[in-house]
């Protein structure tokens, strides 16, 4: 009899297989962290951001940087990888980025404990000779395990195979005895009752035997498969058509051009409550420190350097094809480190994080709904408000180094800092020349002394349906720009300035989401940027504004589906004193204006597309220029 019951399987195991629980262990907060990284990633994801989504911890955008609540971990990996699951809702709770859980966090326990009694499982339904009989063996026994609820998982009837497998958990514990026991601890009545119970549920506790056995097979193929016990692996492949028409008088219409960008994000966990991502990319635009090449070059609309414009998608770097912290070529498809950051809570409420490829947007939840480089707006313009731009903050390079910190003040306010200097690595700067009076080093050199920005973030959620984010900038650069990559007056932010002029920001921006129901949001931003000489040589200032207002559509015509009309004035030089001019010499002045539409149709779970267009009016404030239009055709893989 010992032998037979020796050969019964693992009752345990088996009893968590038929609750719904895997024998696996997987990592709950790596899982967690995935859905961005932001790292608003995109990615980043810090929304759920796709690649990150680009913010982290949506879009790390979601796909970059950190927590709410239960701190749920950053927006680039944000908007990131905000992105991964095309399923995600851009609206919903946009603020709260991905995050390591806090120092103290304890999950919920859905761990077995140990019972004593049949009747304390509450949803055994005692019908028959048999739930008497097993009763009686787990009194004596103790060999039942059940879930702290005291129940199976709901209040139901126990099934065949759920009493089977308390079965088997006897036939276990008893064996158990009979092997070790030195007197007689089991009556041989008990040896007779579970030889009748064998017998009456052979065919349960043989098909539980079958699905051990299966999840033992494939537990050991993961073992010897998987990745890595601490890091997981996610990515993003986007590749779009763009064609555009309009721009500079005289100009021809660029041809249009395949692009593609390739996001590669480890998401690594030494605790289960940090984490470490790290982020590498490849694309092939083009541009380089004369903007050659790059559609907005073509169109007449760039800066004369490094191809700033209005015309720019939402997933192509502020700085393509060039390096431009020693002004030095990046090849087209070149691998590079785009992000590089480590998260971790130190109290209940605050989280730190820090790296040397990190992008504001990691750090601040985007708050707007079209905020995600691979599935939502098309467009630079309308996925971030500029503030969060501002000194290369989203430069899709991981352009700063860059250290902060997330403070939930409540469950419904958190404040969020940074401080980020964009060639902390370099000792001196340059001493040869790319401009007069500008080094190939144009940023400046160390951690302190170069260019650099404070920026910070009030997320309030006053209500369920309504998120509100108050940003303030104040930045330093060693040369006169914005560092935005949103107009061409961007470089030249003092208009009539020399180049080598450095400038002092001060930034302020608010961004509003208003959800009128589960599928319709409205939402907007509103940005001023004051912009002052920094040497004592020159007495120049200026002041650019931008406004954006859209509203966006959740699961149109079809689940997964999302759509969005954005309109708004992208940023525009509205005041000037000293030496700066008002209106760059040979422009005509005038409000420029931005009307967009996309729609976002899911393909499968990891397979999306965008066709879209946007069309400038008055590009670059210059009516000399004609309406542009510029169509995007996206596919995004996720994985």
């Amino acid at each position: 009899m010992a032998k037979y019951l020796l050969a019964s399987a693992n009752g345990m195991a088996l009893l968590c297989l038929i609750s719904g629980l895997s024998p696996v262990q997987a990592l709950p907060n790596l899982e967690s962290a995935d859905k961005n990284i932001a790292v608003n990633q995109d990615g980043g994801s810090y929304k759920k951001n796709d690649s990150h989504q680009s913010n982290l911890a949506n879009n790390i955008s979601s796909e970059l940087l950190i927590a709410n609540e239960s701190q749920k971990t950053l927006s680039s990996v944000n908007q990131q990888q905000k992105s991964q699951d095309l399923e995600v809702d851009s609206t919903v709770d946009s603020w709260q980025p991905i995050l390591p859980q806090p120092a103290n966090f304890s999950p919920p326990s859905d761990s077995l404990a140990q019972v004593t009694s049949v009747s304390q499982l509450s949803d055994v339904q005692p019908a028959d000779w048999a739930f008497q009989a097993l009763q009686s063996l787990v009194e004596r026994y103790g060999c039942i395990a059940g879930y702290p609820s005291q129940t199976y998982r709901g209040n139901r009837a126990m099934t065949r195979y759920e009493f089977a497998a308390g079965l088997n958990a006897c036939l276990d514990r008893i064996n158990e005895l009979i092997a070790t026991a030195t007197t007689d601890l089991v009556k041989r009545e008990d040896l007779a009752t579970l030889q009748k119970l064998q017998e009456q549920f052979a065919t349960e506790l043989a098909t539980l035997r079958g699905r051990v056995d299966a999840v033992e097979a494939r537990t050991e193929k993961l073992e010897a498969n998987q990745f890595s016990t601490t890091t997981k692996l996610n990515g993003e492949v986007i590749i779009a058509g763009v064609g555009a028409s309009g721009g500079a008088p005289n100009d021809s219409d660029p041809n249009i051009v395949l692009v593609n960008r390739v996001r590669l994000n480890l998401t690594t966990s030494f605790t289960g409550k940090d984490l470490l991502i790290t982020g590498l990319q490849a694309y092939n635009f083009l541009g380089g420190v004369n903007g050659q090449g790059s559609v907005q070059e073509s169109l007449g609309l760039a800066a004369p350097l490094l191809s700033a414009s209005s015309a720019r998608t939402s997933f192509e770097p502020q700085f393509p094809g060039v390096n431009v912290n020693t002004l030095s070529s990046v090849g087209a498809n070149s691998v590079q480190l785009y992000k590089l950051l480590y998260i971790f809570p130190v109290a209940d409420k605050l989280t730190l994080f820090a790296g040397t490829a990190a992008e504001t947007s990691d750090a601040f939840p985007a708050i707007t709904p079209f905020s995600g480089e691979g599935q939502e707006s098309i467009s630079r313009f309308a996925g971030l408000n500029p503030v969060v731009r501002v000194s290369g903050g989203t430069s899709g390079t991981g352009l700063a180094s860059a250290a902060g910190f997330i403070f939930n003040i409540s469950p419904n306010l958190d404040l969020r800092a940074l401080y980020g200097s964009v060639n902390a690595n370099l000792p001196q700067n340059s001493a040869n020349e790319a401009l007069p009076g500008v080094s190939t080093t144009p940023l400046g050199a160390g951690l302190f002394s170069g260019s650099s920005v404070i920026a910070t973030q009030l997320t309030f959620k006053p209500s369920s349906d309504l998120d509100i984010g108050l940003n303030y900038a104040h930045s330093y650069h060693e040369i006169n720009i914005l560092g935005t990559g949103l107009i061409s007056s961007d470089i030249g932010a003092l208009a009539g300035v020399a180049a080598g002029t450095p400038v002092t920001l001060n930034s302020f921006g608010s961004t509003v989401t208003w959800r009128l129901s589960p599928k319709i949001a409205l939402s907007g931003y509103g940005a001023a940027l004051f912009v002052d000489a920094a040497s004592n040589n020159v007495n120049a200032s200026t002041a650019f504004t931008s406004w954006m207002v859209g509203v966006h559509f959740k699961d149109l015509f079809k689940s997964g589906n999302n759509a969005g009309i954005i309109f708004g004035q992208p940023l525009y030089r509205t005041d000037a004193s000293g030496s700066a001019q008002l209106t760059p010499t040979g422009d005509n002045r005038a409000t420029p204006y931005h009307l967009e539409a996309y729609y976002r149709v899911k393909v499968s779970d990891n397979i999306s597309i965008t066709p879209g267009a946007f069309i400038l009016f008055n590009p670059e404030g210059n009516s000399n220029n004609e309406t542009t239009t510029v169509g995007v055709l996206r596919s995004t893989f996720t994985f």
